[in-house]
């Protein structure tokens, strides 16, 4: 556990903020009283209902992350931050024997893993001087591969180790880093999940999100299913592994 970060009064820059699980963080910020969030897309067009809602209080940026020159523009505008939340992602239903499965694992990776690091490093020194927060919002496929989703899981799992890495090499700085861990969301990302996935709503997600970035979890599981998968990681890793292979295993 972390020390408690308080939201109201707050900067934040929120990536992928335009739809899904982004969109509901950036109201939920606004809504706990957050005094500026930099909403980031990459057509900052479809930013235009945000920035009706609330004004001034919503700063719209281009921002592709997979794009260097668009992150460093973005860290030299945006030098008041105090909470990042690196949630821009992307996932291609592939299967594994696909012949088009490096492509889609490279572009994954690219949005999911070196994304986060790119913002990572633009942001590093802003965080610093601001002892400010850094949340990835990766999912509870990066924690042990969901065979459906073989690449994606293993870009969401680069994306945990980095998460574990810049909460010890920032630590001494004053930078509080939190894992963000949904289940199945009710996003257009999730669309084309086979059913038997009970997603959740992101309004729901941001709530648990925002909630355990106060109360300075270092890892937040933000809705049921997730807290579910959170438990048996946490208690048997391996036994959460089986519990996925199920998924996918043979009809006896």
């Amino acid at each position: 556990m972390q020390g408690s970060t308080r939201i109201e009064g707050s900067v934040a820059l929120v990536t992928g903020s335009n739809r899904g699980i982004g969109l509901a963080i950036t109201e939920a910020l606004l809504d706990r009283g957050a005094a500026k969030v930099y909403a980031a897309a990459r057509d900052v067009r479809t930013l235009e209902g945000l920035r009706r809602r609330h004004g001034s209080r919503v700063v719209a940026l281009e921002l592709d992350v997979t794009d260097g020159g668009q992150v460093a523009e973005a860290a030299r505008r945006a030098v008041d931050v105090d909470l990042l939340f690196n949630n821009a992602g992307a996932f291609e239903p592939t299967a594994l024997t696909d012949e088009r499965i490096v492509e889609v694992a490279r572009r994954e990776m690219e949005v999911n893993y070196f994304g986060a690091l790119r913002m990572l490093r633009g942001f590093a020194d802003t965080l610093v001087r601001r002892g400010g927060v850094l949340v990835n919002v990766g999912s509870v496929a990066g924690l042990s591969n969901v065979p459906l989703q073989p690449t994606y899981s293993a870009s969401k799992a680069a994306q945990h180790s980095l998460t574990q890495a810049a909460r010890a090499l920032l630590a001494a700085d004053g930078v509080t880093v939190h894992g963000v861990y949904p289940g199945p969301t009710d996003t257009e990302m999730t669309r084309d999940l086979p059913p038997g996935f009970e997603k959740a709503q992101p309004e729901q997600v941001a709530k648990g999100i925002l909630d355990g970035v106060e109360a300075g979890e270092e890892y937040v599981f933000p809705d049921p299913f997730a807290a579910g998968i959170g438990g048996q990681f946490h208690s048997s890793p391996r036994g959460l592994e089986q519990q996925l292979a199920a998924l996918v295993a043979p009809p006896e």
